[in-house]
């Protein structure tokens, strides 16, 4: 027995980095143990911002990456379906039905919209109607296994809201066939970039790739920005404004103490702290790369994987639209 079904997912983006994990991945292993998992590669999403030629060429291997972190991670095809959105073709026709009853003007209303079209520079005559209609594919996503909560942070709940109400409407319009997804919402930590101001992010070239080498990991990390204040070694520092203290707490745990007595009375200088925060995440670390390692050399097993993912996802979205199509008048009962 478990508290329900799930259905989370992650754009395909290649190798993950240190806030993937604690923001998403982390909890998606512990949800395995509790709840009925899908984990979806969202690569149909992903086409929405991307502009074709070399971008979507990188969609397969970045699913293999990303995908090869998951299971490194900890996130078992046993307890959990791992599949691809565009390997279940069942989730762009429940799409295109929701669509025929999904009122155009909530779509434009959606803030996260609004905000992707003032970054992506363009006005909405010349917006492809996927980014409109990404809410209504999210919607089908979750809703195509009856799936009745979506892990989500604080800040992305309301992300969850004009699903709740597009599966609303068509039980309104079509008769009670979804239950209404909620936000299962989960205290992630928010893991700050090696600028030590931003959310960490590929985009912004400040992240800490969980498959990196040692090497490279220690070079990231003395990047790292810390106390704008302490100008010289000999300046006492003040821990909690310094990112690097802030890792000290997840990566080091059993020091932070002594770190933040040295710090603030000047007995380490940001360099040596630096070099300690980077041997703590290699060592953090050291199994999850082993592993990844071991399923890197197996290619195919990830591709397995994803096979047998898909055909148990499938299993359920049929069915789903079978459903759908009947309440909708398209098939007899």
């Amino acid at each position: 027995m478990t508290d329900g079904r799930i259905l989370s997912g992650m754009r395909p983006s290649g190798r993950l980095h240190l806030g993937n994990y604690f923001g998403a991945l982390q909890n998606w292993v512990r949800l395995q143990d509790q709840y009925e998992c899908f984990y979806m590669v969202a690569d149909v999403h992903a086409l929405t911002t991307l502009s074709g030629g070399d971008e979507v060429g990188t969609i397969t291997n970045d699913t293999q990456e990303m995908v090869l972190d998951w299971l490194a991670a900890g996130l078992d095809p046993e307890r959990a379906v791992i599949f691809v959105q565009s390997h279940v073709p069942e989730h762009l026709v429940l799409h295109g039905l929701l669509s025929m009853c999904t009122p155009l003007g909530w779509l434009l209303r959606v803030p996260t919209f609004k905000e992707r079209l003032r970054q992506m520079g363009e006005d909405e005559e010349h917006v492809p109607y996927g980014l409109v209609g990404y809410p209504v594919l999210q919607t089908a996503d979750i809703i195509i296994y009856k799936a009745d909560k979506v892990p989500v942070g604080i800040d992305q709940a309301s992300h969850i809201e004009i699903s709740r109400e597009i599966a609303r409407r068509f039980n309104r319009l079509y008769g009670d066939t979804f239950p209404e997804p909620q936000a299962l919402l989960t205290d992630l930590p928010m893991i700050t970039g090696t600028d030590g101001q931003n959310k960490m992010s590929k985009s912004l070239d400040n992240h800490i790739e969980l498959a990196a080498a040692d090497e490279e990991t220690a070079q990231r990390t003395m990047t790292m920005v810390t106390d704008p204040q302490r100008a010289r070694r000999s300046d006492p520092g003040r821990p909690e404004v310094c990112n690097v203290f802030a890792l000290q707490k997840v990566f080091n745990p059993d020091k932070t103490d002594e770190i933040h007595r040295l710090c603030t009375t000047a007995g380490i200088g940001c360099v040596d702290d630096k070099r300690d925060l980077a041997e703590g995440i290699n060592r953090y670390l050291r199994e999850f790369r082993e592993r990844r390692r071991e399923l890197s050399e197996s290619p195919e097993r990830v591709r397995e994987i994803l096979h047998e993912g898909a055909k148990r996802a499938q299993a359920v979205a049929n069915a789903t639209v079978e459903e759908v199509y009947v309440r909708m008048g398209l098939r007899q009962a």
